[in-house]
């Protein structure tokens, strides 16, 4: 009862998503036409209905998953599609559409993957299909660089960033490959000086994924994806050996992989000294960072309110300056409601690992935990001068059809893991899955075949 009491809950948190989302879609309306949208009836049945169907196919495919992931991804997505809406309308059409697709997405993971112990036995094919997709952008004619970065790939009239499917692919690789070495790179038997370390022939596999990702990426000039496949290792490898030791070493890597980025790449060298100021150049390259500085100062508290703003001076504010529009127009208790939000889907995704009792699925949503905050993280950050400004995109938040379904498919893996774990501790009964149910549908059907020819050969039998 107490896993199918979590839907019940999740209803009302959606209802009150859906409910947020129309009234802010109303004041931003007000602020900048200063008229009630024609079409809000519409719009809240229609948005309602959106949401009600991933509820309900959740409540059907998933009955014990967590009662909270949805609705914060719910309340973060419709914030992030009003500052969209009222900025452009032509990309708020567009989002639009791909709210559709992520959603179809989200239950498409859901159906899918209805055990997730079986995902451990295609880790290579994981692996293989992470790094074409890394790849896919140095194809020649096919991948295309946008402001320096070369990582979006364009079939006839669909672009996309390969990269935000890549990273739930290596997720996937790493946990199957950590779970099934995680004792034999934990023993450390290999002596150099006075460290002990794994036997290479254990670490040298993930450390080969890794470092082909990250240089990969260093390669596109990605470096907010750099930091966060970095990231995703290092807190993987932590967790699966249980040793402080590796995150010490990892500390110590990417301490080299910054210097050494520094010294060699002349963008790392101006994403620095951007960063540590950049008024002195305000009219050149560290005037998007200024004028996201303005306008969260403009914000304030309260904030200008929607509609109010002038979110559009900022350059790339649709996407990588999102959280600046959030904080000028909805103020510092519109921006600290984000960022809770995020902290809340990176709480309930840890306590999703610290239920599950398969190894896999226990570093599975960490590592897909560890993508959803560290992204936040790197772009939240860099847009407030906390670190050096990466142009990656706000999970549900930023527009962005490639980030907003890849993020949904990375909720489903973790409600269907918060699933797997309710069944197993018997906080539901375990029923078979759709697909053993055709299975043994299947199976009865041929041998019920078998049954008759054998009875109609036997009374033929003289």
């Amino acid at each position: 009862m107490q896993a199918l009491s979590r839907r019940s809950t999740e209803l009302g948190l959606i209802i009150m998503a859906g409910t947020i989302t129309t009234a802010m879609y109303v004041l931003a309306s007000l602020g900048k036409n200063s008229t009630i949208p024609p079409i809000i009836v519409p719009f809240f049945l229609a948005l309602l209905g959106l949401l009600l169907v991933a509820h309900f196919a959740t409540r059907k495919l998933a009955r014990g998953a967590d009662a909270t992931l949805l609705p914060l991804a719910a309340i973060l997505h419709g914030i992030g599609y009003v500052m969209i809406t009222r900025l452009n309308d032509h990309l708020a059409g567009l989002q639009t559409i791909w709210t559709f697709v992520a959603i179809a997405a989200y239950i498409g993971t859901l159906l899918v993957v209805q055990r997730v112990p079986d995902l451990a036995r295609y880790k290579w094919t994981f692996f293989i299909l992470g790094a074409a997709l890394l790849l896919a952008p140095l194809v020649p004619g096919v991948g295309r660089s946008v402001g320096g970065a070369r990582i979006w790939v364009s079939v006839g009239p669909i672009n996309f960033q390969p990269g935000e499917f890549a990273k739930i692919l290596l997720a996937l690789f790493f946990a199957g490959y950590l779970y099934e070495r995680r004792e034999l790179i934990a023993a450390s038997t290999w002596r150099v000086g006075p460290l002990r370390l794994p036997e290479p022939r254990h670490l040298l596999p993930i450390l080969a994924a890794w470092g082909f990702a990250v240089v990969v990426m260093v390669g596109q000039k990605d470096l907010g994806s750099s930091l966060l496949f970095f990231t995703l290792f290092v807190v993987m490898v932590w967790v699966a050996t249980e040793r402080a030791t590796f995150l010490v070493i990892g500390f110590a890597m990417f301490g080299a992989a910054a210097y050494s980025s520094f010294r060699l790449f002349a963008h790392v060298q101006d994403r620095v000294h951007i960063w540590l100021d950049p008024w002195s150049q305000y009219q050149g390259k560290g005037y998007q960072i200024v004028q996201g500085l303005f306008a969260m100062g403009d914000g304030g508290v309260a904030g200008t309110g929607l509609g109010q703003g002038h979110p559009g001076l900022i350059p790339a504010v649709q996407t990588d300056f999102i959280f600046a529009a959030i904080g000028e127009e909805l103020g510092l208790i519109g921006a600290t409601a984000v960022l809770i939000s995020f902290v809340l889907m990176v709480g309930a995704g840890m306590r999703i690992a610290i239920r599950a009792e398969r190894p896999f699925e226990k570093l599975l949503a960490v590592g897909l935990t560890t993508l959803l905050g560290v992204q936040s993280f790197i772009i939240i950050g860099g847009v407030i001068r906390v670190v050096p400004l990466t142009g990656i995109t706000l999970p549900f938040v930023s527009y962005g059809g490639s980030s907003l379904v890849a993020n949904y498919m990375l909720l489903a893996l973790l409600m269907r893991v918060s699933d797997s774990t309710a069944r197993r501790i018997g906080e539901l009964p375990d029923d078979p899955t759709i697909i053993e149910r055709w299975a043994a549908w299947k199976l009865r059907r041929s041998i019920g075949k078998v049954s008759g020819n054998d009875t109609v050969e036997m009374s033929t039998t003289p």
